[in-house]
């Protein structure tokens, strides 16, 4: 599947997730503690996001970054 980076307009977390390198259950917890931008429900089961939003997402590598090594929701990680 090619990816297009959309102009402007609503895009689904399947693209999203093209461009930001996280799991979807990540994305989704991030969503909920306010690391990633909040969505735009459209209807019972859609959801899309301002493409405006997650481009500053985007431009902004170390909230992605953050994402990526410490799991959303721990401030502090568990010590062995």
């Amino acid at each position: 599947m090619e990816s297009e980076i959309p102009k402007n307009g609503l895009v689904r977390v399947s693209t999203i997730l093209q461009f930001v390198p996280v799991s979807k259950a990540t994305w989704w917890a991030g969503v909920k503690t306010g690391r990633f931008p909040q969505p735009i429900k459209l209807g019972p089961r859609t959801t899309c996001w301002y493409w405006q939003d997650i481009l500053s997402l985007i431009e902004k590598p170390q909230v992605v970054d953050s994402a990526l090594t410490q799991p959303a929701g721990l401030s502090n990680p568990p010590h062995c």
